[in-house]
This record gives C-alpha cells, sequence and structure tokens, in this order.
C-alpha cells in the first residue's frame, strides 16, 4: 500500500495548506478519498495518472471534502476519458455533481456510477478479488463516512524445489498458489503448507476524518495496520470539539491505542496553529507509533 497525501488541512484552502484529499495505491488499484477544492492540481502535481482513478470515496457533504469533485470530472471530460468511473458518497452527491453539469450542458462522455450511502452501520461497498472496502459511521455535524480498505490474501509462492522433487506438475501450480493441496504424478495428495511459503501479508487502512472522539468505530477498525484519523485541534482548544464534532490530537490517539492499530497517521488539522509538531507531541503521550500527515507527503507500508 502507498498513500499520497494531496491535502489534509480543514476548512478552507491556502497556497500551502490544501483541504482534505488523498490517493491510496493497493492491489492495483487507486482510490481516491476526498476531493477537497484544488485536488486536481494536486493530482498533476505528484504525476498521478488521471485514467487510473476509478473510484473516488467522498466522506461527507462540507465543501473542503468534495469541492473539487465537479472540476476533476470536468477535467475527465475535456481529456475524452472513456473509463467508467464509480463514485461512492452521501446520498445527495449526485444531485449536486449532475445539476452542476446539467446547468452547464456538460454531460461526461463516460459513465458516472454513483453510489449512494445512507447506512449508520458499517456495510461494504465495493469488493473484487484482491481488496475490499467498507464505511466507517463516523460522529460530525452531517451524514459522515470513514473508510475501511482490506487487502484480501495474496497467493501462496511456490517452493520449486519441494515441488520438483515431489513430481508435481505444473497444472496444478496455480492451485497451489491458492492454497489447495493437490496430488501428485504418483497419486500421492501432497500437502499445501510442504511445498509453499506463506506470500505477502495483506495490508489494511482506516480514515476517519472528520468526526468527534467515537468509540463506536473501534471494532471496525481493530487491528489495522494504519489509521489515518482527524485531529483539528490541540488540547488548548478541546472545548471546540462538541460544537464543531472534531476531535484534538490525543483523542485521536486514544482511538488508536483502544483498537490496537499498528501506526496512526494524524491529519485534518486547523490552521490556527503555527506548527505540527504540536500534534505529534500530545498524541504521542497517548499512542507511540505517530507519524503527521502534510501536503505532498508519501507513506509506504
Amino acid at each position: 500500500m502507498k498513500l499520497s497525501i494531496l491535502g489534509c488541512y480543514s476548512a478552507t484552502p491556502r497556497i500551502i495548506a490544501h483541504t482534505t484529499s488523498q490517493i491510496l495505491e493497493t492491489r492495483g488499484h487507486l482510490f481516491l478519498i476526498d476531493c477537497g477544492e484544488g485536488t486536481q492540481v494536486e493530482i498533476r502535481r505528484h504525476k498521478i495518472k488521471f485514467n487510473l482513478i476509478k473510484h473516488v470515496f467522498i466522506s461527507h457533504l462540507h465543501g473542503d471534502h468534495y469541492f473539487g469533485l465537479v472540476g476533476l470530472i470536468s477535467t475527465f471530460r475535456l481529456l475524452t476519458r472513456e473509463t467508467d468511473l464509480h463514485i461512492y458518497g452521501p446520498k445527495g452527491l449526485k444531485d449536486l455533481i449532475t445539476l452542476q453539469m446539467r446547468l452547464a450542458d456538460s454531460w461526461t462522455n463516460f459513465k458516472l456510477i454513483f453510489h449512494e450511502l445512507t447506512s449508520k452501520s458499517s456495510e461494504l461497498i465495493f469488493e473484487d478479488e484482491k481488496v475490499s472496502v467498507y464505511t466507517i459511521p463516523l460522529d460530525h455535524r452531517i451524514y459522515t463516512n470513514g473508510f475501511l480498505f482490506k487487502e484480501k490474501a495474496f497467493e501462496r509462492k511456490l517452493n520449486l524445489n519441494k515441488v520438483e522433487d515431489l513430481n508435481i506438475d505444473k497444472a496444478y501450480y496455480r492451485k497451489l498458489k491458492q492454497g489447495d493441496d493437490v496430488v501428485n504424478d504418483q497419486g500421492l495428495l501432497i500437502s499445501n503448507e510442504t511445498v509453499t511459503f506463506q506470500g505477502h501479508q495483506p495490508k489494511s487502512y482506516a480514515f476517519c476524518s472528520d468526526t468527534a472522539y467515537k468509540e463506536d468505530i473501534i471494532p471496525i477498525i481493530n487491528g489495522v495496520d494504519v489509521l489515518y484519523h482527524e485531529s483539528t485541534f490541540l488540547e488548548s482548544h478541546a472545548h471546540l470539539c462538541e460544537k464543531t464534532k472534531h476531535s484534538t490530537a490525543k483523542q485521536a490517539a486514544t482511538i488508536a491505542l483502544k483498537a490496537n492499530v499498528k501506526q496512526l497517521i494524524l491529519g485534518h488539522y486547523s490552521t490556527r496553529y503555527g506548527g505540527l509538531e504540536g500534534f505529534k507531541t500530545e498524541a504521542s503521550s497517548i499512542f507511540k507509533e505517530v507519524l503527521l500527515a502534510n501536503d505532498g507527503k508519501i507513506f509506504d507500508f
């Protein structure tokens, strides 16, 4: 998995502080997660190929998380895109996007497929043979979801020396990689574990922004490899969390600790602060494995 942070600040975009958007690369997919204003410029800056983005996930309908979407769709149209684009987001997103396109007489020459979300419980919204994506219901001022991306098991690796020693026909190599036991040329059943190695360890990534502190999400994200959790405020402004339905860095770290995650990435910072180190300092007092998101930063995990 590779995570590219295109923007990770709250509220309004600035020259050096872009609103929420990120690209998750996993198992042949480029998933766009949220699409704040200016996202397509950052995609170009990162030299990410537009036509490889086939799935967009929008957490909620506050502008700093989706105002860049109609512009991105318009650019896809101008580039004569032909590939279908799947968009997952709250009910109402389809109306918002298609109204702008209708009034501008700018219908796409590719299929726009909206998957509108209304459930307040976690649900599976995308699945293929390599990846599953689930919603993470959050607690914000309007209907909001995070997203959990889970890689499925990788194929096992062949121990070719043992495979050949035990006279297993090449026709069975595919079944071995899939974890099956097979019969060799002498008719003996060969246990898979005796002739294969475990494949790559599948990874998981949870994106949680925007939300107040919510322990209900802990069973959903329990044990994930990486958690991105909003940390809009430092403790000096914790009193604003209840009104705005946002979290502090310490609250994000508490969720990470209770959910037994391996790594926490902080983001969605308020721009009222002079720097980011205070977020890491406060979170690290609760949970040790803390990283700071920043515009243009790339994480490989």
